[in-house]
C-alpha cells in the first residue's frame, strides 16, 4: 500500500486451470490445482450463468476486523468486461459498492448462499469494498469466480 508491503487483512487462495496466474495490488497468484469440490461449484455456476469460469480467488475473513478496501476488478487478465460471480458462505457481511464519478453508494447485504455477479461495465464505473464491522464475529468465505484471458 502506497509503496510499503503491508499484510493482506483476510486469508487468500488462487485456484484454476495451470494458465490461469493473475495479478493484482502486487501480488503475483499462481493456481494451485482445482479439488472436487471447487470444480463441482463452479460448474454449477457456469450452468446457471451460462458462461465459463477458469479461475476462483478464495477469501476467508475470520471475523469483522477482516476487510478489503475499496477496488475494482480492472486487471489487464480480467479483459475489459469481466464477469464475476461471487458465491458468499457463513457469516453475513455488508457488500458496499461506490460509483467513481456520481455521489452513489449501494450496500448490499450477502447471507451464506448469496451468489452476486458482477458484469458489464460494472469494474469500469464502480468500486467495491467489504468494510471492518465491530458486529461481526464469525467467518465468511467468498468465491470469486473469474476468467483470465491472457496469462
Amino acid at each position: 500500500m502506497y509503496g510499503k508491503k503491508v499484510a493482506i487483512p483476510r486469508l487468500q487462495a488462487w485456484y484454476g486451470d495451470s494458465h490461469t496466474h493473475y495479478q493484482y495490488s502486487g501480488l503475483q497468484m499462481s493456481p494451485m490445482p482445482w479439488t472436487q469440490t471447487l470444480r463441482a461449484i463452479k460448474e454449477d455456476i457456469e450452468q446457471q450463468l451460462q458462461t465459463s469460469f477458469n479461475s476462483v480467488l478464495i477469501n476467508l475473513y475470520r471475523d469483522g476486523n477482516d476487510t478489503v478496501g475499496w477496488h475494482s476488478d480492472d486487471e489487464p487478465e480480467l479483459g475489459s468486461e469481466p464477469v464475476i460471480a461471487s458465491l458468499s458462505l457463513g457469516e453475513i457481511r455488508d457488500f458496499q459498492l461506490k460509483h467513481k464519478q456520481l455521489d452513489k453508494k449501494v450496500i448490499v447485504p450477502l447471507s451464506s448462499g448469496s451468489l452476486f455477479i458482477m458484469s458489464g461495465t460494472t469494474q469500469s464505473y464502480w468500486r467495491h469494498c467489504i468494510p471492518r464491522t465491530k458486529r461481526v464475529k464469525s467467518a465468511r468465505i467468498n468465491l470469486t469466480f473469474r476468467r483470465i484471458v491472457t496469462s
